[in-house]
């Protein structure tokens, strides 16, 4: 029996829907990431802080060991209109430079920075994609 897509895009994977990152102090990281993303949190408790970024979740959560030397294992992008602006915006609000926006082919451009934290915050210029909110 041929398998259904349609079906099982339905049941199955919806999209990302939540980027968690783990913070040393989550008062402080709270007051950062309202100025660098430019929103204040929908939730704020003291075990997570959860942001709604453009319908997408950003949260905070308390860092049982304290470390800035953070995985670079797996990395989202936020989509941005203007990268360059954004990251120059991110690094005055107290990010550090990780990668500086750079073209990676067919008009799509990424870049990141890190919090002060050392959490990863990747950027992204796609003017290819396309939200599919069926």
């Amino acid at each position: 029996m041929p398998l259904n897509f349609n079906k099982m895009k339905k049941a199955g994977m919806l999209g990302l829907r939540t980027t968690i990152y783990k913070v040393g102090d989550l008062s402080k990281a709270k007051d950062w990431y309202s100025i660098a993303f430019q929103e204040k949190p929908y939730f704020d408790e003291v075990f997570y802080v959860g942001f709604n970024i453009g319908g997408y979740e950003l949260g905070l959560m308390p860092e049982e060991s304290i470390t800035t030397n953070k995985s670079e294992g797996v990395l989202s992008y936020w989509g941005v209109n203007d990268i360059n602006s954004e990251y120059e915006r991110l690094i005055a609000a107290g990010a550090r430079e990780h990668e500086k926006p750079n073209d990676v082919g067919s008009e799509i451009m990424v870049g990141s920075v890190k919090d002060p934290w050392g959490n990863i915050i990747g950027i992204i210029y796609n003017p290819h994609f396309q939200i599919d909110v069926k």
